[in-house]
């Protein structure tokens, strides 16, 4: 009895440990390459999506944006009054990466198109992407894909 009480125990710390890899405030991609984690802020309402990046002259290394699209739609960036050259990181609902645009040029207005259904865009220092290997089939562990069928859950 006292040894099914101790591995129940251990369960449900391990359970709790594992939902707590996942936080607002952190993202984490892993493929067979690489696994890598960045610091990240949210733009979720329409209002913090449109600003995103624009006017920064600097992003840390390991930092990014996340834009959450809900419900996940036909999405289009550009980089009208950005500063700083981006990777966008193109993410269903699943969490799972569909497409990868490397390089997108300060201040260029062409639309870079994500492509459909999409739910997430995560925007990094551009490199990023090829030096950690992130290509479409990459996993992304955020809460915001706690809700349904994550690819990585928490």
């Amino acid at each position: 009895m006292m040894r099914f009480a101790v591995l129940a125990l251990i369960g449900w710390i391990s359970a709790g440990a594992a939902h707590a890899a996942c936080r607002g405030d952190v993202v984490d991609l892993r493929n067979d390459a690489a696994e890598i984690r960045f610091n990240i802020e949210l733009a979720m309402t329409q209002q913090e999506r449109s600003r995103g990046l624009m006017f920064r002259e600097h992003l840390p290394q390991r930092s990014g944006m996340l834009f959450v699209f809900d419900p996940p739609q036909r999405v289009a960036f550009w980089m009208k009054n950005t500063l700083i050259p981006l990777d966008m990181i193109f993410v269903d609902r699943t969490g799972m990466v569909t497409r990868v645009h490397e390089g997108a040029v300060p201040g260029d207005e062409t639309p870079i198109d994500g492509g459909d259904k999409v739910y997430a865009v995560l925007e990094i220092n551009a490199g990023l992407s090829d030096r950690y290997a992130i290509v479409p089939g990459t996993v992304m562990r955020h809460e915001v894909f706690s809700e349904g069928p994550a690819a990585w859950p928490c």
